[in-house]
């Protein structure tokens, strides 16, 4: 009975062995089989023959606030970032002077009123009398130049107090838009001079992309050309069209403004842009033609961009490369591919340098 059971033991360590060695192959066999890949060809993209630029966004609404009388600053009601309405109040300045001003001017309105009411019942009185002839031609044309003189005096006084009223609007400064405060240049209790920058004030709603246009390409953009703004901070695509062409270059470059077709909350004045024009580049030289491959598609190790192509044999080779603009969900590939190469826009499993693949459908 015992060298049976042993028998019996034996038996089964050998099958469970076999077993084991026969799973093993078949992990083996799958870690060795190919990974199915979808390749790509990299051709003559669209946008490599279009003009492109760069530049930033700007508010079309951009004010730096000021005033016309000298006072000091009793009060800053906003700080920087703080979103403001079309009339709030910004800043106060001390307007002790324009009060005593104010009293003056009511004073004389006051006295040259009374000058007016006087002269004016003279006049009314020698009219009658002359009529009845009991006043003389020389003694109405005296009276009648004491009213005129009067009722100059009168809306004199009225319209100095007139320009005194508007100063009052220069010492409580309102917002002129509605928008956001970008910077403050003074503080409670400094002197604000005659048109010196006090705070300054930006659109929120309604910006537009100031793009810089080589010389060579100016002359292929025209005002109403569509334009794709791409805000790589955000990662977003946003049309827009042509509005403004510069006439002069600022080094060698020209200044276009374009219009942005729709508003998103996400969008800051300053953010950085690039620029497609739906214009071509007068160069034909397909040595210029710019070299896109999609994001998915990249392979990112620190500092290092890459991406797998095939190699001999069918097996995975990681290729750095040197990556330059964004263009919506697409990079720009400086060096490291080149036309009509192919690459593997995606596999089944994780790939690795040597890999065998296999292309799929």
């Amino acid at each position: 009975m015992k060298k049976i059971g042993l028998l019996l033991f034996i038996v089964s360590l050998g099958l469970f062995v076999l077993n084991a060695c026969k799973n093993k192959e078949q992990h083996n066999e799958q870690t060795n089989a190919p990974i199915p890949v979808k390749v790509q060809s990299v051709g003559k993209s669209v946008e490599g023959d279009l003009l492109t630029a760069s530049g930033k966004l700007e508010a079309k609404n951009s004010a730096n606030l000021s005033t016309r009388m000298m006072g000091y600053v009793t009060k800053v009601y906003v700080t920087i970032g703080q979103k403001v309405n079309s009339g709030d109040l910004i800043i106060s300045i001390n307007n002790t002077d324009l009060e005593a001003k104010k009293a003056q001017v009511d004073a004389n309105i006051s006295q040259a009123t009374a000058a007016y009411n006087s002269a004016k019942k003279d006049y009314e009185r020698f009219v009658n009398l002359f009529k009845e002839q009991s006043a003389s031609q020389k003694e109405l044309d005296d009276m009648t130049a004491r009213y005129e003189m009067a009722k100059a005096g009168l809306e004199g006084a009225k319209e100095m107090k007139k320009e005194v009223l508007a100063q009052f609007a220069y010492s409580n400064i309102t917002a002129p838009f509605s928008g956001v405060v970008t910077n403050t240049f003074i503080k409670a209790g400094d002197m604000a001079n005659p048109g010196m920058p006090l705070v300054s004030i930006e659109g929120t709603t309604n910006l537009q992309a100031l793009l810089m246009v080589a010389e060579s390409d100016i002359s292929e953009v025209k005002e109403g050309m569509p334009v794709q703004l791409i805000v790589k901070s955000i990662n977003k695509t946003i049309a827009g069209k042509v509005i403004e062409i510069s006439g002069s270059a600022i080094g060698g470059q020209y200044l276009v403004k374009a219009s942005l077709n729709q508003n998103d909350a996400e969008l800051r004045s300053g953010m950085f842009v690039n620029a497609a024009f739906q214009a071509k580049k007068k160069s034909s030289d397909t040595s210029s033609d710019v070299v896109l491959v999609p994001q998915s598609a990249l392979i990112n190790q620190g500092q290092l961009t890459g991406i797998y192509t095939i190699g001999e044999g069918n097996v995975a080779i990681l290729r750095w490369l040197r990556i330059g603009k964004t263009f919506g969900d697409q990079v720009e590939v400086l060096s490291g591919l080149s036309n009509n190469e192919e690459y593997i826009a995606s596999s089944d499993g994780k790939l690795f340098n040597g890999a065998k693949v296999v292309k799929s459908n």
